[in-house]
């Protein structure tokens, strides 16, 4: 398991980011047209409202959530946080998050699956974006039981260390998780699976969510009056009644 591990969770993370920020410029650069949520709220609205909200709300909390969670060092804030604190609020608001974010992909994927209409025009990365999105979360909440099981951060510790490795190049990133359990491991690598076939599917229209940021910042556009020279009355030749 050594070999597997050292692949899975110290070499496949490169490969998956590479895909994902490479694939997302290429799709960008070469099919624009297809960069879009393909939203099927115009074929029957049903359950999407709920289903979107609910999905949106708990998918962009627990993003934000693991981002700077697992990407803050620990000794920014264990002067006012120790682990095990920081542990059990990441356990509540994220299991609450993880909640809200399941019964919204629940409903969107048996929108998909149960209407005649939608899964027609349903492209086959949709459904199994969906049901791998289903699993993620569903793997997410499974660890909060193990979590529970030991209460002093420990484990929270090595799985934000393994992130810091990956994003500093150090060496040794998949040994921080050889005692981690299976739980923990299949949702780590799902969730690098899920950035590996992001530019592929949907999700790219992700990025025009965090470029909205930038359009919203963008400078004003001057705009001058264009000025046109008309012949005044007095310079116009006087009309005869001729032709």
């Amino acid at each position: 398991m050594n070999a597997l591990d050292t692949f899975l969770f110290g070499i496949f993370p490169y490969i998956a980011l590479t895909v994902f920020f490479l694939g997302s410029l290429i799709r960008f650069d070469r099919d624009q047209y297809t960069w879009k949520s393909d939203s099927s709220q115009l074929i029957r609205a049903g359950q999407l409202r709920w289903g979107s909200n609910l999905f949106h709300i708990g998918v962009l909390f627990l993003f934000f959530g693991h981002f700077f969670g697992m990407l803050t060092p620990h000794f920014v804030y264990e002067h006012f946080l120790g682990a095990g604190t920081k542990q059990l609020l990441a356990m509540v608001s994220g299991g609450i998050a993880g909640v809200l974010g399941f019964i919204g992909v629940t409903l969107l994927l048996h929108r998909r699956l149960t209407d005649d209409r939608i899964r027609i025009h349903s492209k086959t990365s949709d459904i199994v974006l969906l049901l791998l999105l289903w699993v993620q979360l569903a793997l997410g909440l499974a660890t909060i039981p193990l979590s529970a099981q030991h209460m002093d951060g420990s484990m929270m510790l090595k799985l934000a260390g393994w992130a810091q490795y990956i994003v500093t190049f150090q060496p040794g990133a998949s040994a921080l998780l050889a005692d981690a359990s299976w739980v923990f491991k299949l949702h780590m690598f799902l969730g690098m699976s899920i950035f590996l076939i992001f530019p592929f599917t949907r999700l790219v229209h992700v990025w025009s969510g965090f470029g909205m940021l930038t359009y919203l910042q963008r400078p004003y556009q001057v705009v001058r009056a264009r000025r046109l020279n008309l012949p005044s009355a007095h310079n116009q030749a006087p009309n005869n009644g001729r032709g």
